[in-house]
């Protein structure tokens, strides 16, 4: 049985950093209104996908101690390619100078587990090292005189080296799920921009990340009590809160960057679709909480890994 492990990570944002009070000059909106339903204070605009993206990768691959050429498959989880065609993972293969395959995945914010879970089934049918990238530059898709929507985005890139062992490796269960009867609820129709039904998405995204969750930590043989740490999607630290609640876990259980302190070099906290869960589980190694037990990880889709 061939498992996996991630070996490396990397993350990369942009230099502009755009903060609440900016946002209150030109919206109605204020510091506190945002900091109260998101958790968020700023947010990183600018740059491309596959610019982001080799940023990221390279770091990883470098934290890894791995070479381009080392690589056989690079997986990246974007919902805003920097073209229809070509796809952007081959622009970042050659940025990074790579061969092998490559290409885009786009699940939204389920997009790392979904790259994740994808990963691993190259490794079970004969891979060497993978490289999963996760990169967004949501701003360009989005109506920043919307209110609803231009508070909670932001763009950047995280990435890992997803590399095979022996065993189960890292990943114990996962759960995958979709509802295209939703699409209505959160949606970006070509040439146009994001529109988000806030208080229907708020609803079902509680109700299906622990649903998720329940179901993997089931099929692992685990219960809540088993886990030490969620690596949870970094949209809404209310939604954090509200799953944590439901699946009776402390604040401390609880990897959440809306509203928490992140130390340099992190990214400000903000939504960026694929990139939340690896950013986040970069800024669980850089607080140094090493889980003594498996830790699930959700967007809203779930893997666990160890």
């Amino acid at each position: 049985m061939t498992g996996i492990r991630i070996t490396g990570w990397g993350i990369a944002v942009p230099d502009k950093v755009v903060t609440n009070d900016d946002m209150a000059a030109s919206l109605d909106t204020s510091d506190e209104w945002i900091v109260e339903r998101t958790g968020i204070r700023e947010r990183h605009i600018g740059g491309t996908t596959s610019g982001l993206a080799i940023e990221a990768a390279r770091q990883a691959m470098a934290r890894a101690g791995r070479t381009p050429e080392e690589i056989d498959n690079l997986v990246l989880a974007t919902t805003t390619a920097d073209a229809i065609v070509p796809g952007t993972a081959p622009s970042v293969q050659h940025g990074i100078g790579m061969r092998g395959g490559a290409f885009d995945l786009n699940a939204a914010c389920s997009g790392f587990v979904y790259g994740l879970i994808t990963a691993a089934g190259l490794i079970a049918l004969g891979s060497g090292p993978v490289l999963l990238v996760g990169s967004e530059t949501l701003s360009k898709i989005t109506d920043m005189d919307d209110r609803k929507i231009a508070i909670i985005v932001g763009d950047g890139a995280g990435a890992v080296v997803v590399e095979p062992v022996d065993g189960p490796g890292g990943l114990l269960s996962w759960n995958l799920n979709s509802d295209g009867s939703s699409r209505h609820l959160l949606k970006c129709e070509h040439g146009g921009t994001l529109f988000m039904d806030g208080k229907e998405v708020f609803r079902r995204a509680v109700r299906v990340v622990v649903e998720s969750a329940e179901r993997a930590m089931a099929d692992a043989g685990l219960g809540p009590d088993d886990i030490s740490l969620m690596v949870p999607h970094q949209a809404n630290v209310r939604i954090i809160q509200a799953v944590g609640q439901l699946l009776h876990r402390s604040p401390q259980d609880l990897v959440s960057h809306p509203g928490s302190p992140v130390p340099h070099p992190l990214p400000a906290p903000h939504s960026d679709d694929a990139v939340a869960v690896p950013v986040a589980l970069v800024g669980n190694h850089h607080r140094q909480r090493t889980p003594s037990r498996p830790s699930p990880i959700h967007a809203p889709s779930l893997a666990r890994a160890r």
